[in-house]
């Protein structure tokens, strides 16, 4: 049998007394969590052990005692022996410690009397007994990976790494008594010194709970309404609306009056609130940059003579389109009806902008402000002026994609009618058919006729798809850029940076002592979590803008003509 006990650091040097700790439940292992020293009352011991057993919910007990040579006590190892009767204990620890030896001399008594160790000497075998240093506050503020909350049913039985680090940490009530306390037990633990806190954060925490009721009741009404404008066709496509209802349903998380539960919980609540903030501050950023050297006039001023750029691109492209582009044999009759048909859209477009020309300062000018919100409203409101700016590009993208979809489906039942087959609607499958011979004429003469009339469709919908996917991947671009930004888990890597010991994905084992008539002893270190590993776990779920189809779909929907949406919200949030 191999007894591994974890002994914490700040206790080398405490003042004789009793271990207080917990056996680690199916395995042979003991936590120290704190020394009790001398002077104290047994009956004392007891009820302060049982109050915090009902607080923390774990079955503290005492281990053993803990002697360390100071003048006055040289009869404290028999008193501290003889204690193993009142506190009665199937292993009692005899831990102590000599002046000018590094290492502890540790004897285990069992409950019939005998030694452990003559016991397993007078069986050939060697020393059992490991002793595990540890830091016991980075051990109670850490969190193994991955998570397992305590309260969480698997049926996976805990290891005794994560049982070690789950005792330390629900014990936190036995670390509130420090030495400046008048109670009648005096304890070693990590805070005996004194009590690590903050009279500011305390005065934040009384003060915050009035603040997030009133924030809470504000944000159930901003929520309200933005769900009221998602219910509605044009808000639901617009990025504006998605964000702000994204940002009304984290709010309501951060707000919340109620305590995170899990860490899981307070991570998520930690990231969300810290990703705002840099959010306002980029977004204050923005606003003091635009509003400098009158830069929103200039960027009025140049955005007319852009998009009447833009415009007569179009009509060079179409007026190119209705000749002989690229030496092509087009339908002159199609293509002189589809161009001319464009390019009244253009002429409208053009309109529209010079209508709008002496208004767009104003605009720009309250548009800007709307980056005091974040810089991911400011982003998003620039994807939905860029839709409004290309409105006619996608006109343009839907007409032709309705044609060419209409020629092409066409053309794949027509040729279905020659083989003497049809798609049966009610199953879902292609069946035999007969057809007689006008059904075969009308058909070859349809076929004939979208056969010679793709080419010139096909080029149409060719040149404005790519038009189209130029301005779906700008628009995607500032949609991947306000996703990372909502999405990216900002304190939990400052956390890694910071106090890598926060979020532990494992532990190491360095040889601390190893002298001869002493156990052997060992030093835990906390292995930090990796950077990638934090990401994916602390990464912000999102209505992420990532198209649904795969690659392959998105494609294949692309070469029959059909309309395509990668800038589309999903409705289900993802990781």
């Amino acid at each position: 049998m191999v007894l591994k006990l974890f002994f914490p650091q700040c206790c080398n040097t405490a003042d004789s007394g009793l271990l207080v700790g917990r056996w680690i439940p199916g395995h042979n292992s003991a936590v120290v969590l704190a020394v009790i020293h001398y002077p104290f009352i047994p009956g004392q011991v007891k009820k302060y052990l049982s109050e915090l057993q009902s607080q923390t919910q774990v079955d503290l007990t005492v281990l053993g005692s803990w002697s360390m040579p100071k003048e006055g006590q040289e009869g404290m190892d028999s008193f501290l022996k003889d204690l193993s009767t009142i506190f009665p204990q199937e292993c009692w620890l005899q831990l102590s410690r000599e002046i000018g030896k590094r290492g502890f001399t540790c004897q285990v008594v069992q409950n019939n009397g005998r030694l452990l160790q003559d016991r397993e000497q007078k069986n050939g075998e060697g020393d059992k007994i490991i002793l595990i240093h540890y830091d016991q506050r980075k051990v109670m503020l850490s969190q193994l990976h991955p998570v397992q909350d305590v309260g969480q049913k698997s049926d996976v039985e805990a290891s005794e790494l994560r049982l070690v680090f789950q005792t330390v940490a629900q014990s936190q009530p036995l670390f509130f008594l420090d030495k400046y306390d008048d109670g009648p037990l005096k304890l070693s633990h990590w805070q005996s010194e004194g009590r690590e806190a903050s009279i500011i954060a305390e005065l934040l925490k009384q003060a915050s709970v009035p603040v997030c009721i009133f924030l809470t009741w504000l944000l159930s009404l901003w929520y309200w309404f933005c769900m009221v404008l998602k219910m509605l066709f044009i808000s639901s496509k617009l990025s504006t609306c998605v964000q702000s209802v994204y940002r009304a349903v984290h709010f309501r998380t951060v707000f919340s009056p109620k305590k995170a539960g899990t860490h899981v919980e307070f991570m998520r609540k930690a990231n969300i609130f810290v990703s705002f903030l840099v959010d306002i501050a980029l977004g204050l950023l923005l606003i003091s940059w635009l509003y400098r050297e009158n830069r929103i006039s200039k960027l009025a001023d140049t955005l007319v003579p852009v998009a009447d750029r833009v415009a007569k691109e179009l009509q060079e492209l179409l007026e190119w389109l209705m000749g002989a582009p690229a030496g092509l044999k087009m339908n002159r009759a199609l293509d002189q009806v589809l161009g001319r048909f464009f390019l009244y859209h253009i002429h409208l477009w053009i309109s529209y902008i010079h209508l709008m020309s002496p208004f767009i300062e104003r605009i720009l000018w309250y548009v800007g402000l709307s980056a005091c919100l974040g810089l991911t409203f400011a982003l998003s409101v620039l994807s939905d002026i860029v839709a409004l700016l290309t409105f006619h590009i996608y006109c343009f993208y839907v007409y032709g994609a309705r044609l060419y979809c209409l020629t092409i489906y066409g053309l794949s039942s027509l040729w279905r009618l020659f083989r003497g087959k049809k798609w049966n609607v009610l199953r879902q499958r292609v069946d035999s058919c007969s057809y007689d011979l006008d059904q075969l004429f009308i058909g070859t003469l349809l076929f004939t006729i979208l056969l010679f009339l793709l080419p010139t469709t096909a080029l149409y919908y060719l040149v404005f798809t790519l038009l189209r996917l130029v301005v779906v991947l700008f628009q995607g671009v500032i949609h991947l850029s306000v996703d990372f930004i909502n999405s990216f888990p900002l304190f939990a890597i400052g956390l890694r940076i910071c106090r890598p010991y926060r979020l532990a994905e494992g532990v190491k084992f360095n040889v601390l002592c190893q002298e001869p008539g002493t156990p052997l002893h060992l030093m835990m270190e906390i292995n930090p979590l990796k950077c990638s590993s934090v990401l994916q776990c602390y990464r912000t779920p999102t209505y992420s803008c990532y198209p649904k189809d795969s690659w392959a779909a998105l494609c294949k929907k692309l070469f029959v003509g059909e309309l395509i949406y990668p800038w589309k919200q999903k409705t289900d949030k993802t990781d």
